[in-house]
């Protein structure tokens, strides 16, 4: 069954369950493609923290006709870009090539997707470089206080747990855990395939088609409620670094949420760029820093108290809508922006919206829009702070951060 969504994206549901998507551009000479999986960190049990990540990593090393190098090699000839990630919600294998290697590009996603071999050398080679890949965080204070504040935000729920898992979790998981997890998240009904570039619906479905037969088993989602935010103010002492790296958030809203482009405005406002208000006055005009930024993930960093008592100027807002549709119309065209954006839209919203929807929505964004959404992030009761750095107390408090803000 296929049919056609505003942004002429071609939406296929196979008889395994799999989605697929393909975006046709003939005007292009390059294909991104990839296998997004409704499955990340956060599907996973506390005692196996990190499996969706350790899965990530060894299907990259061997399949059942492929050796690590074969995979390599490919990887090398294809001259592109053949990457993973994985997400708290979501984990991706994709690949950006010539138009002409897109029959040699999905094979080697589909191969290291559908059979990988999981050997125990591989698994305890792996678990080495995962190990490092924590300590390198633990190296990476910018990424390092982010990691602490989200766990301490959301201390209780699958959300707040790192990525990576620990060294403690990643040590535990063994082969049959690893195994069992790839069996309940790589069901074909839990895949969506994207694809956005030079490419036609039938180069890819017949062959969609035959690599991912019907599946018995039933497919296992595991969902997740709302996370509620802990307040808290959280310092780590480091001693050997130079600054303090501090992160300052509260909740935020769901990326379904109506509330998301006048959320994505506020931000702009805020912290999204040279001429945010963060920027200006904490670097520019008062030296204290050498980079301040905000962004909206489910929780935003910043300092925001004048922004919710006096809102958005509409000179603001309006350079605010500038730079967000000019970010949003650039990324058309990066195939591989486009082919992610696919997907995720049919992740989130099981649809997909044209450039002019999403356009028409940022521009009827009103600054009383952007006073109710500071009004609801800017919030006391979950206002919290995140502190990295050689320090021997915070100097803070949630009473007093409650105060600032109230």
């Amino acid at each position: 069954m296929a049919r056609k969504s505003p942004s002429t994206v071609s939406r296929h549901v196979l008889p395994s369950g799999m989605t697929a998507l393909i975006e046709t551009l003939p005007y292009v000479r390059s294909v991104a493609l990839g296998y997004y999986l409704r499955s990340g960190s956060a599907v996973e049990s506390q005692e196996h923290g990190g499996a969706s990540h350790f899965l990530e990593h060894l299907v990259f090393k061997g399949t059942a006709t492929r050796s690590t190098s074969d995979i390599a090699q490919v990887i090398d000839i294809l001259g592109g870009d053949v990457d993973a990630f994985t997400g708290k919600e979501y984990t991706s294998f994709y690949a950006h090539v010539l138009d002409e290697q897109v029959d040699t590009a999905l094979d080697l996603l589909t191969d290291i997707v559908v059979s990988p071999r999981f050997s125990d050398t591989d698994l305890e080679s792996e678990r080495s470089v995962i190990l490092e890949e924590i300590k390198m965080v633990e190296d990476t204070p910018d990424d390092l206080v982010h990691e602490i504040f989200v766990t301490s935000f959301w201390p209780d729920h699958p959300l707040g747990r790192p990525i990576l898992g620990t060294e403690e979790t990643v040590n535990r998981l063994r082969r049959e855990q690893i195994l069992a997890h790839y069996a309940e998240t790589f069901h074909p009904a839990n895949i969506i395939f994207a694809a956005s570039g030079n490419v036609r619906p039938e180069q890819v479905i017949p062959y969609l088609e035959k690599r991912f037969p019907q599946d018995q088993r039933p497919a296992s989602r595991r969902d997740w409620p709302a996370p509620l935010p802990k307040q808290h103010v959280m310092l780590r002492e480091k001693r050997e670094l130079e600054q303090v790296h501090l992160c300052l958030g509260s909740r935020g809203f769901a990326q379904q949420g109506g509330e998301r482009y006048a959320a994505a405005l506020f931000n702009a406002t805020l912290g999204g760029g040279m001429s945010s208000r963060l920027f200006q006055r904490i670097r520019e005009k008062e030296g204290l820093v050498y980079t301040v930024m905000s962004y909206h993930n489910g929780y935003l960093n910043g300092g925001y108290q004048k922004i919710k008592q006096d809102g958005a100027t509409a000179e603001e807002l309006a350079a605010a809508k500038l730079h967000l549709k000019g970010s949003i119309l650039l990324s058309l065209e990066s195939t591989i922006s486009r082919m992610s954006a696919v997907a995720r839209q049919e992740y989130y919203f099981g649809r997909q919206f044209s450039p002019d929807e999403i356009i028409q929505a940022i521009d009827a964004v009103t600054l009383d829009d952007i006073q109710s959404v500071a009004q609801t992030i800017v919030d006391p009761g979950s206002l919290s702070l995140t502190l990295l750095g050689n320090l021997k107390t915070p100097g803070f408090s949630t009473e007093m951060l409650r105060e600032a803000v109230a």
